[in-house]
């Protein structure tokens, strides 16, 4: 039996609130101040998940969905809702995990640092494999694989990439890998688009063996001439995890070029790059404004993977050091370094918690301390550890509030207080807000 609501806000993953008798429900496809006729398909104890029948009294917000694929596919969330409101409601995301989780006063939260053109904007794709050789994202909430022959919020590259290897895959009859009987070849597509029109290529495999290698390489770069890099990753695991422990250059170069700022990347299969470039330049130079460095300061970047943000801070730093646990990471990292110049930079294989009590017991004193850790954010040990450092400022980087605001209050209780925050919105369209804290020794 359908039931009527009004929808009063969104939750964490961009799905409409509203309540029932005093009991919460979340619909997705909801957007504020609508009213909603929903069909209560899970009923819980503290909250229900109603399917969104009919918008009986729209949003103001509301608008129609640039992307034919988008009712059907997981990939994007908020493209109902207005560029404007996104931003809006990415902030609300930010304040409300502030005083709600991490029960702060006084953070100065500002408005959300938004694109002016939000689209066409990832450099980056990994889309799944199915039956029939369908390439493209989950749909939501399953695995089930929506075939797409484009993608409005990926790079054209990328574009390029998915319709040429479609098509080679079914030249040479390549059999797509099945999660439920574990059998099958190609599991992933991975696609990179760098500065310069440089492409990577890579295909996910379910066995090192590679039927017909030489041909199918061939073709595909008479298929995509433009191509830099091609290579296979290995996954011989029955898990979720993307890639593999092996990855086999096919053709070309091991690694592609992406441009931040005036600064140059190497981009490895593995290497963690913001798949935005242009607000991953936003993102790093409010990092490096909040730092407000003089150029006498000693910056320890505890979570630097290739060295983005620490080659960012080496401009008006004295010196960086940057530590990351992967070792492939810091290798493009060193190599980054030296190809943009920068001689102020260091750079350690290790876990932070472990290598940063060995540097100040070496004398070395951290100013700033930079950190931009995995969703899941620090481990407590973590910022026990920045503190016991005594660095006079931590600029934390974060794609996730809620572990944002727990860390915060964390620093806060170890005798550090959040000044401000920049949400800046690396993935429009998406539930997903990025922000960046300056937190000061009191």
């Amino acid at each position: 039996m359908s039931q009527q609501i009004e929808i009063h806000g969104l939750g964490s993953s961009g799905e409409g609130v509203g309540k029932l008798n005093e009991l919460i429900v979340f619909v997705e496809g909801a957007l504020p101040d609508e009213k909603v006729l929903v069909d209560i398909t899970t009923r819980k104890k503290n909250y229900a998940v109603g399917r969104l029948l009919e918008i009986v009294k729209p949003s103001a917000q509301r608008v129609k969905p640039f992307c034919p694929l988008y009712e059907d596919c997981g990939g994007c969330q908020l493209q109902h809702m207005s560029y404007p409101a996104q931003l809006l409601w990415k902030r609300q995301q930010v304040v409300d995990a502030i005083e709600r989780i991490g029960k702060l006063n006084n953070v100065e939260i500002f408005a959300t640092l938004g694109m002016d053109n939000p689209l066409r904007y990832r450099n980056k794709m990994q889309f799944p494999v199915g039956k029939n050789l369908q390439i493209g994202c989950y749909a939501r909430s399953s695995h089930n694989i929506i075939d797409a022959q484009s993608c409005p919020i990926q790079n054209v590259g990328n574009d390029k990439i998915l319709a040429a290897v479609r098509k080679v895959a079914a030249q040479f009859n390549l059999q797509p890998y099945d999660e439920d009987t574990h059998r099958g070849f190609l599991r992933h597509v991975m696609g990179r688009v760098g500065c310069d029109g440089e492409l990577m290529i890579v295909l996910v495999t379910a066995t090192k063996n590679f039927p017909n290698e030489k041909n199918f390489v061939r073709a595909l770069r008479r298929e995509l001439p433009e191509v830099t890099s091609i290579q296979q990753n290995v996954q011989t695991f029955r898990n979720n995890v993307i890639l593999g422990r092996e990855t086999r250059i096919l053709f070309g170069k091991p690694t592609i070029h992406d441009k931040i700022g005036k600064l140059k990347f190497n981009i490895s299969v593995r290497s963690f790059f913001q798949v935005n470039t242009v607000q991953a330049e936003v993102l790093y130079k409010t990092a490096l404004d909040f730092a407000e460095l003089s150029g006498g300061e000693t910056v320890i970047d505890a979570y630097c993977g290739t060295g983005t943000i620490s080659l960012f801070m080496a401009r008006r730093a004295r010196k960086v050091i940057g530590v990351e646990v992967v070792s492939s990471a810091i290798a493009d990292a060193k190599k980054n370094s030296r190809e943009n110049n920068v001689r102020n930079a260091e750079f350690i294989v290790g876990d932070a918690v472990k290598v940063l009590p060995k540097l100040v017991d070496s004398g070395v004193r951290a100013d700033v301390v930079v950190v931009d850790p995995p969703r899941a954010g620090c481990d407590k040990k973590v910022l026990e550890t920045f503190a016991a450092m005594e660095p006079s400022k931590i600029i934390y980087v974060s794609c996730n509030p809620a572990t944002l605001a727990r860390d915060l209050a964390i620093l806060d209780e170890l005798g550090y207080c959040t000044k401000k925050i920049q949400p800046v919105d690396m993935f429009p369209f998406t539930s997903h807000v990025e922000s960046v804290a300056q937190i000061f020794r009191e």
